[in-house]
C-alpha cells in the first residue's frame, strides 16, 4: 500500500507540474499575440471623415483619431518589447467598420465611431477619444435655424449611424417629421447639399463644421443652433480582449494625464475652435492614474 501510494502520489505531482507548465503566468491576448507574430498592427479608418480619419493627397492617411491609433501602436510596441512595428490601413464605411473589428480583419477602428450599449454586444471600445454632439448643415439662406424649422424637409444622413436615430428619434418627438434621404458617406451628403437636392445634412457636429470649412463658399452653409445627440467618440476594439484595451487605454489615459492631447487637439481640430466644458470634461475624467 505505501509503495502504491507512493506512486499514486508522484504520479499527481507530475500531472499537476505539468498543468503547472502548460497554463500560462497570466491570460493571453489573441491581439497581441497576432500583432506580435506578424510584427504588424492593423488599423482600419473612416476615409472622408477629416479632422477624424482621412487619406490625404500623397496617399497617408492622417487625423485626430488615426494619430492616437499610431500613440496606441507606440505603447503596444513597448510593451511587447519589438524593436519594430508596421502599421497596416484599412479603409472602412460606416457600415463594415463594426464587423470588420468584430470579424478579427483589423485589430481596431480609428474613426468617428460612437459607443453605444448595442454596439457592445459586437464589438468593444477604449475609453473616449471625443465628444461631439449631433447637428444640420443648411443653406444660410434657407431660414432653417431650429429642428422644428425641418418638418417636411428632406435631410440627407448616413444610414445605420446613432445620428440617424437620434435625428429621427428628436425630429418625432418634437412633432417636426422630415424625410430623412440615405447618402453613402459624408462627399454624398455634401453634395447633395450643394445641389439642393435635399435641404439639409445631418452629422456630427464637427464633422460637419469641416465640410463647411473645405466648402468652395463656405458662407453658403451654416450649422442649426441646436444639437440632437451626444456622441462619445472611442477607438473601435475586439470583444473580450482586455489585455489589448488595456494596452490602448493606458496610451489614452497618459496622453490625458501628460497634457500631450493638447498638440493633437490644436493640430487637427484647433482651427474649428476651442474645446468646450464638456470635453475639458471628458479629458480630466479619463486621465486614470497608474
Amino acid at each position: 500500500m505505501t509503495a502504491m501510494r507512493r506512486l499514486l502520489l508522484s504520479l499527481a505531482a507530475l500531472i499537476l507540474a505539468g498543468a503547472w507548465q502548460a497554463a500560462p503566468a497570466s491570460a493571453t491576448s489573441p491581439t497581441l499575440d497576432r500583432i506580435k507574430q506578424k510584427g504588424s498592427i492593423t488599423f482600419a479608418y473612416r476615409d472622408g471623415a477629416a479632422p477624424f480619419s482621412f487619406k490625404d493627397r500623397g496617399g497617408r492617411i492622417r487625423g485626430y483619431s488615426v494619430e492616437l491609433c499610431v500613440r496606441a501602436a507606440l505603447a503596444v510596441q513597448r510593451e511587447l518589447q519589438m524593436k519594430e512595428l508596421k502599421i497596416e490601413w484599412v479603409p472602412v464605411d460606416a457600415a463594415t467598420r463594426f464587423e470588420t473589428v468584430a470579424g478579427g480583419k483589423v485589430d481596431a477602428e480609428c474613426g468617428t465611431s460612437t459607443i453605444t450599449l448595442a454596439r457592445m454586444k459586437t464589438v468593444d471600445f477604449s475609453l473616449p477619444i471625443f465628444v461631439d454632439g449631433g447637428s444640420v448643415l443648411v443653406h444660410t439662406n434657407s431660414k432653417l435655424t431650429r429642428l422644428k424649422d425641418l418638418k417636411g424637409k428632406r435631410i440627407a444622413v448616413i444610414p445605420g449611424t446613432t445620428t440617424e436615430q437620434s435625428l429621427l428619434r428628436t425630429l418625432n418627438a418634437a412633432d417636426a417629421a422630415a424625410t430623412l434621404v440615405p447618402v453613402k458617406d459624408g462627399a454624398e451628403g455634401m453634395a447633395q447639399l450643394t445641389q439642393r437636392k435635399v435641404d439639409g445634412y445631418a452629422g456630427d457636429r464637427v464633422v460637419l463644421a469641416g465640410f463647411r470649412q473645405r466648402a468652395k463658399f463656405p458662407e453658403t452653409f451654416e450649422l442649426i443652433g441646436e444639437d440632437f445627440s451626444y456622441e462619445p467618440y472611442a477607438i473601435v476594439l475586439p470583444r473580450n480582449d482586455p489585455d489589448f484595451r488595456l494596452a490602448v487605454n493606458t496610451a489614452l489615459a497618459n496622453l490625458y494625464r501628460t497634457g500631450d492631447i493638447d498638440p493633437i487637439f490644436q493640430r487637427w481640430l484647433g482651427n474649428l475652435g476651442r474645446p468646450g466644458m464638456l470635453l475639458h470634461a471628458m479629458f480630466y475624467l479619463n486621465t486614470l492614474p497608474e
